[in-house]
């Protein structure tokens, strides 16, 4: 993929720094929760960071990282002549992750499970420290959004076309009747997480091909469904990042977020091999890993908590 001049010059214009503080509570950390979507479970390794890393550490109240897919390429509950499934030795990889950015400088603790039931839908939740990972496992869309055979040819792009009715996850745990279904589903997720922090801030692939041209079918589709699920909240901010285009793109991290960066995704990977499955270390630190491009919409009304429970109080 070849990325136009025009394109280039839109994207080195991003913004490339955390994003704006935010009211702090006590004096500590601001008075945010900040939401990761991801549409498979690398992906905010890759794109997102060292965004992710700084929020969990310092920069939010709590990160809460939503894995919409099951990231199977199509083998569903398969192990592909592994020891495990597929989809699980990737979970295992990003919750991996999630701790390595929470223990920093701290003796490891225990992490909390669940599935919490949200409109209806029970989804498999992590909770551990400030950090909250969820898994939803929607079959994987592939990079077109026409899905896999193996998983009926099920995926995000086609519930939001209408081409499919449902959506299950390849668990089996539950389905998804329509795309209202889902962002209601997402809407609810956000609302309990969110709690009574002041400011909600939404990561997503950017939607705008001029800045993020040719990417998968999945990560457009989970940053259309978090966006739809956030559009009646109040006090939120949209982060947008540049996902599979920032390969052409130079890299932009200093030594010391490109070793957070790097670290992250190592951990994640080594997550995955833990569960006996392969990974691409080099074509992923060799395209992506040191860039980390963005841009930010900020809401547009004056944010504080008492704003926040107001608006909680009158949906």
């Amino acid at each position: 993929m070849r990325l136009s001049h025009s394109v280039m010059k839109a994207c080195l214009a991003l913004a490339t720094l955390s994003s704006a503080p935010t009211l702090a509570v006590g004096g500590g950390r601001p008075d945010k929760v900040s939401f990761y979507f991801a549409a498979h479970e690398d992906d905010w390794q890759l794109f997102m960071n060292p965004s992710a890393f700084e929020d969990v550490i310092r920069g939010a109240a709590k990160t809460v990282f939503v894995h919409i897919t099951a990231g199977d390429a199509g083998l569903g509950m398969g192990r592909g002549d592994r020891k495990y499934p597929f989809y699980l030795a990737r979970e295992n990889g990003a919750e991996t992750a999630i701790r390595f950015m929470a223990d920093a400088d701290a003796i490891p603790a225990e992490k909390t499970v669940s599935h919490m039931v949200f409109n209806g839908h029970p989804i498999y939740r992590m909770g551990y420290r400030n950090a909250v990972g969820y898994f939803m496992r929607l079959a994987d869309g592939n990079g077109s959004g026409a899905g896999y055979g193996n998983t009926s040819f099920q995926s995000l792009k086609r519930l939001a076309d209408g081409e499919n009715g449902t959506l299950s996850a390849i668990d089996g745990s539950t389905t998804y009747h329509g795309w209202s279904d889902l962002v209601a589903t997402l809407r609810a997720l956000l609302e309990y997480e969110r709690g009574g922090a002041a400011l909600a801030q939404i990561n997503v692939a950017d939607p705008d091909p001029r800045n993020n041209p040719d990417d998968h079918s999945d990560h457009l589709m989970t940053a259309k469904a978090a966006l739809d699920a956030a559009s009646s909240l109040a006090c939120v901010r949209r982060v947008y990042y540049v996902d599979y285009a920032s390969a052409r793109l130079p890299e932009n991290l200093n030594a010391q977020q490109r070793d957070m960066e790097s670290s992250v995704f190592a951990v994640t990977l080594a997550g995955v091999m833990e569960l006996d499955h392969a990974t691409s270390w080099h074509h992923y630190d060799g395209s992506f890993v040191g860039k980390n491009y963005f841009r930010v919409d900020e809401p547009r009304e004056s944010c504080s908590a008492d704003n926040a429970a107001l608006a909680a109080a009158h949906r």
